[in-house]
């Protein structure tokens, strides 16, 4: 074995969690996917069939169109089968030694597309940025509701990914807690923000861009790059270049640039890999109630950003008992062929 054959240990700065990265690593070429299924023709989902699914929740329309016109770009319902309801008091309480609440929140199907079969990245910029205002419409309608302290948007694509609908769509949860994943993230900002007095992802967007080597796309507004102690590979985060901690504070440019990017990114992983699953969530900040001695700094040391999760490998008893990640493909390679794309 050669020495740029070794394999490597990466820590995450962020998390504090180390990845072990192959060194001869995986081309796309060895990622076995499912074959294509057959694609359906038409859904509940699908505009013309309003009235078969729960009540509109918003949606995005022409100028003058109404909701009996059904001409819609995008649109957003509950869940069928929420976890979360809006409705009721948390009732937080003890049960013996153990803590429970009410499950209040929000369970919601944010529909990308009216067409069944067409993407809003297949469909051209005005539609992907449609889809990113309504998350920030969402986002911050819900934000006003003093009982919800989290609000994720997140994407399935394909089965296994877990996928419900072939239409294109994302799903938003708001939980009355910020959920674990997210509060390890704001206290790994927090810590670095304390020792450095620097906000981490921003010190992460000028270290990526000094390398280059992991970098897959930059615009005005963004940067797209592999992370150095990526989970998966080919993961892809997105960061707005400049300090913002909340999504919803996403300005009315930064909305058209974020939709470039997202389109972009998203049309280079399927060109790669014709038929991928995938997730892509947003990590913002938690809905912004003071706590005391606690997320004070949050606006100066937690930056929003977008993680997108191809999903290639099952993982396995290690990963789970470990918490310790294994990587077929370097992060310099996966943007490598992600950038010739």
């Amino acid at each position: 074995m050669t020495r740029t054959d070794l394999n490597e240990l990466r820590k995450d700065p962020l998390l504090g969690r180390w990845v072990a990265v192959l060194g001869k690593s995986k081309t796309p070429a060895e990622y076995q996917l499912p074959p294509h299924e057959q694609p359906e023709t038409s859904c509940i989902l699908c505009q013309g069939r309003e009235s078969e699914a729960p009540g509109e929740i918003m949606s995005l329309r022409a100028p003058g169109s109404d909701a009996a016109a059904k001409k819609w770009s995008t649109r957003v319902i509950p869940n069928f089968a929420p976890i979360f309801q809006v409705e009721g008091d948390l009732g937080r309480r003890g049960d013996g030694m153990y803590d429970k609440m009410n499950s209040i929140g929000a369970n919601e199907i944010i529909i990308e597309s009216p067409e069944h079969n067409s993407s809003p990245e297949d469909m051209g910029l005005d539609q992907m940025t449609r889809v990113i205002t309504t998350y920030r419409e969402r986002m911050s309608d819900l934000e006003k509701d003093p009982r919800l302290r989290y609000t994720l948007i997140y994407k399935n694509a394909g089965r296994d990914a877990g996928a419900v609908f072939s239409h294109p769509i994302s799903h938003l949860a708001s939980t009355p807690v910020i959920p674990k994943r997210v509060k390890e993230e704001l206290d790994g900002a927090k810590q670095y923000f304390a020792y450095k007095e620097r906000c981490l992802f921003c010190d992460l967007i000028r270290e990526e861009m000094r390398v280059g080597s992991r970098v897959i796309l930059e615009t005005r507004h963004f940067l797209a790059f592999c992370p150095y102690a990526s989970k998966f590979p080919f993961e892809i985060w997105i960061l707005p270049k400049q300090h913002q901690c909340a999504f919803q504070d996403i300005r009315p440019e930064e909305t058209e640039d974020m939709a470039l990017m997202l389109s972009s990114v998203l049309k280079k992983l399927k060109t790669l890999f014709p038929g991928l699953s995938f997730n892509y969530f947003i990590h913002s900040a938690p809905n912004r109630v003071p706590r005391k001695d606690h997320w004070h700094t949050l606006g100066e040391d937690f930056h929003w950003h977008l993680e997108i999760m191809p999903r290639f490998l099952k993982t396995s008893g290690f990963e789970w008992g470990s918490g310790f990640y294994i990587l077929p493909t370097s992060p310099e390679d996966a943007s490598k062929y992600l950038r010739e794309v």
